[in-house]
């Protein structure tokens, strides 16, 4: 690996502790969280000179230590680029006299929304991005949604990272926005029928949803009422559509407990009514067809969820009847209703179909394909009274297709193939599956992608991306920018690892609070299942993962550093123990049924404290470490990483070099922009092939 002149940074140790339930716990980096975060989220220039300079410092020796791989950076943003469709665009949805759609120009960073006459003619665009985002350092659309007589579009957007979304309302035949300003919201809008105000979810000042407002056109937002307050503050709350358009729907949730209410859209005054009480532990979504609701849930004991149905004037628990009754080990994911079908999204052992029944025969059937490894996704409609079903495919190999599916005549249109300007012929690469065996004898499965001349040796340079919480399955779905690293002579692995839903409710279940050690050693066994299958070799791997998937980056480093070539952790949960003991964070309440409560529970605390990055940091070499932040990341706090970084340089006692690099005027997301993020994904690429010695060989 190359030498650098530039010294690494240290950061000043200044002792710190705390004690709870009798454990006393040393936080010589706390400084580096400044005292004033939430001002940082609104404006990044209150953050304290101090931690400034200390990261700033950070960024100028991450940046001297890949310095050389600039040409290799440049190489790879342009294939990238090369890759990418410019002037793209959605497939246009119809919604009565209109069709919408999204688009992008040639050479443009953001996307524009539009409309045109539902069976073809001139496109009109209300919203450009391009031209929104002039001025400003930060730029992303929140959301946007037409008014039901397609005269207003509300939408939003974010101009720091932070995830506060103001909401304006624009013309559409003007193309000018209203007065109206609502600022501080989650982004999401869910208009009045008669299209004279809307619903939306406003932030507290610890960024957290937990009140719904209406607004009324023409009116300040000081004027809005308030339609519903969570008390929780481990509650998440958001509003949506009904399926057929008739209600605004309140959902709220933490990771394990759900509760929904309705409000009649013709009559928007009227008090939210609830579906069916909070119980701890079910879970239950609703979609609403004429006088019957039919509800996605896990009550009584459906680990992978089943649907049942509910009288709309009655739906409490004890009027729910079993339709599609659970059945272990395969996951309804997710439900959609038609005036005629039901849809469903299941899974099984990693792979997904689409399941189409018709309402009055009760009659199913599937659709599925039959490659090794694939992603499904049903994409929705605007519309209730239509046989027409929407759907995206892809593979690994396979780039993304939209199709327009009849679910009376069983027929399907391609409407869209994602087109590769710079070229692609999927039968130059191969998807694979194999199965790695975990310490306590589960089946892990690992979606694989590799050219078709590789030769599988154990020579060859891997990387190997997890996630593994929330439940959140990660789909072996077509990635172009993958190409970048595949075509350089590296396998390509996802490690469908516990946490994740990827094999069903108890799956996830397997992976979270005391269990969470499962999902890093799933991530271990299959470095070592792909190691044993001559794929790869010892310290020819590179770890990836983000958010959540970077505390598993950051436990395995930990645990099995010597596996590994590099690891790059992005926007990396790390310092686990210490957010989940600050209530005041956005995250932490609605965190804790997936991590425990170390504030409450002493068993919680030192089972967090077991493996959380950060305090687990040990004198013993680790491999070279990429972590990557966000100043305004109101997820992961950009201190995390800041903290980690610096309690490894001062530990470890070989290996590395250990880098971070802070995007100070960026938030979760990363750079914003579609091409701006290339620059991310390139250092990223490049610090993998850098870790196995290729960097100068691809420069």
């Amino acid at each position: 690996m190359s030498k650098t002149s530039e010294q690494a940074p240290v950061a000043p140790r200044r002792p710190h502790s705390f004690t709870r339930h009798g454990i006393t716990v040393a936080d010589d980096y706390a400084w580096l969280k400044d005292a004033n975060w939430q001002e940082v989220l609104h404006d990044p220039s209150q953050l304290d000179a101090d931690i400034r300079r200390y990261l700033e410092a950070e960024n100028t020796y991450a940046d001297s230590v890949l310095g050389h791989t600039a040409p290799l950076q440049k190489k790879l943003v342009a294939e990238m680029r090369g890759r990418i469709k410019e002037d793209d665009s959605s497939v246009p949805s119809p919604d009565g006299p209109y069709a919408y759609f999204r688009k992008f120009r040639e050479g443009g960073q953001h996307e524009m929304f539009g409309r045109m006459p539902r069976n073809g003619g001139a496109e009109q665009i209300a919203l450009d991005g391009d031209e929104l985002a002039k001025g400003h350092d930060y730029f992303k659309f929140g959301g946007s949604r037409h008014s039901y007589d397609h005269k207003l579009v509300a939408w939003s957007a974010d101009i720091n990272g932070s995830e506060y979304f103001s909401i304006r309302v624009r013309d559409w035949e003007s193309c000018k926005d209203h007065d109206d300003l609502v600022e501080e919201t989650d982004g999401g809008v869910v208009w009045t029928l008669d299209c004279k105000g809307f619903f939306y979810v406003k932030l507290d000042d610890n960024h957290r949803p937990m009140q719904v407002w209406r607004h009324r056109l023409g009116t300040a937002q000081a004027d809005d009422v308030l339609v519903y307050e969570e008390h929780d503050t481990g509650w998440f709350t958001h509003v949506h559509e009904s399926t057929s358009g008739r209600f605004c729907v309140i959902a709220g949730g933490d990771h394990e407990t759900s509760e929904q209410r309705l409000i009649d859209l013709a009559n928007p005054d009227a008090p939210p009514r609830l579906v069916a009480a909070r119980q701890s532990g079910v879970q239950y979504s609703i979609a609403d067809r004429g006088d019957e609701l039919l509800i996605l849930t896990n009550a009584d004991d459906a680990i992978d969820f089943k649907i049942v149905t509910a009288p709309l004037a009655s739906p409490e628990r004890a009027n729910w009847r079993d339709l599609i009754p659970h059945r272990a080990g395969v996951y309804v994911l997710d439900h959609d209703l038609y005036a005629g079908h039901l849809v469903r999204l299941e899974r099984a052992n990693a792979l997904p179909s689409i399941v189409i029944r018709d309402l009055t025969s009760g009659e199913e059937h599937a659709i599925a394909f039959d490659e090794a490894a694939y992603s499904l996704d049903a994409m929705g409609s605007y519309e209730f009274d239509t046989t027409t079903l929407r759907f995206s495919y892809s593979s690994m190999t396979t780039p993304s297709e939209v199709y327009d599916y009849d679910m009376v005549t069983r027929t399907r249109t391609l409407r869209k193939r994602q087109e590769i300007p710079s070229g692609h012929n999927p039968a130059d690469y191969v998807t694979t599956r194999i199965m790695a065996k975990a310490h306590d004898g589960a089946e892990v499965p690992i979606s694989l992608l590799r050219r078709r001349d590789f030769v599988q040796d154990g020579k060859a340079p891997l990387l190997l991306y997890g996630y593994g919480s929330y439940g959140h399955a990660i789909p072996a779905s077509f990635n172009v920018n993958r190409l970048s690293l595949v075509d350089r002579g590296f396998v390509y692995a996802i490690a469908h690892i516990r946490g994740g839903t990827d094999k069903g409710w108890g799956w996830y279940l397997d992976g979270k609070r005391e269990k969470k050690p499962n999902s890093f050693e799933d991530f271990i066994s299959c470095a070592r299942a792909l190691i044993a299958a001559n794929y790869t070799s010892e310290k020819r791997i590179v770890g990836h993962g983000g958010s959540a998937g970077g505390m598993l980056m950051g436990a395995v480093a930990n645990r099995a550093g010597a596996l590994f070539a590099g690891i790059v952790a992005e926007v990396p949960f790390v310092d686990v123990l210490n957010t989940m003991l600050d209530d005041t964070l956005p995250l932490t309440p609605p965190e804790w049924p997936e991590w425990g409560n170390p504030i409450e529970s002493e068993k919680d605390f030192r089972a967090i404290l077991s493996y959380s990055p950060y305090d687990n940091v040990a004198a013993k070499p680790y491999p070279a470490i990429l972590a990557m932040a966000g100043l305004t990341d109101p997820r992961v706090t950009y201190w995390e990483p800041a903290k980690w970084i610096a309690r490894l340089r001062a530990t470890m006692t070989s290996g590395g070099p250990v880098l971070l690099r802070t995007n100070m005027g960026a938030g979760h997301g990363g750079a914003s922009g579609r091409f701006n993020r290339l620059d991310e994904v390139a250092i990223v690429y490049a610090f993998a092939l850098w870790a196995v010695g290729l960097a100068d060989k691809n420069a």
